[in-house]
């Protein structure tokens, strides 16, 4: 049986969709509402090296805090994002699932499917 740790927000239809994907298939889940547990620095960090993306390629731009925040500033380093997310957890994109020593986000929730 696979285990597997999912990022997710159950307001989230892909999110739930997801998970009900990981259900499916038997997996062992780890549910992480990262709205009410916020995600450490370590841990978004570990999740950005397991998917291959930079901070941002990670973040949900069309979020109004993105704007307010600034975070389209190009001068913005890494650590400053990873800090932003960290700050405001709903600018993580979701659903973020981990398995297998892999990450997949969830858009389709059947990316998730190459890393079980």
């Amino acid at each position: 049986m696979t285990s597997a740790t999912i990022y997710h927000n159950p307001r989230c239809s892909k999110s739930r969709q997801t998970l009900a994907l990981l259900e499916e298939r038997n997996c062992n889940i780890h549910i992480v509402e990262y709205l009410k547990t916020p995600i450490s620095k370590g841990d978004i960090t570990d999740i950005l090296t397991k998917l291959k993306l930079a901070p941002r390629e990670i973040m949900r731009i069309k979020e109004a805090e993105y704007k307010e925040l600034g975070l389209s500033d190009t001068t913005l380093t890494d650590e400053q994002l990873i800090q932003a997310m960290i700050d405001t957890p709903k600018l993580i994109e979701r659903p973020i699932v981990l398995a297998n020593n892999r990450a997949a986000i969830g858009r389709p929730p059947e990316n998730v499917l190459s890393i079980l």
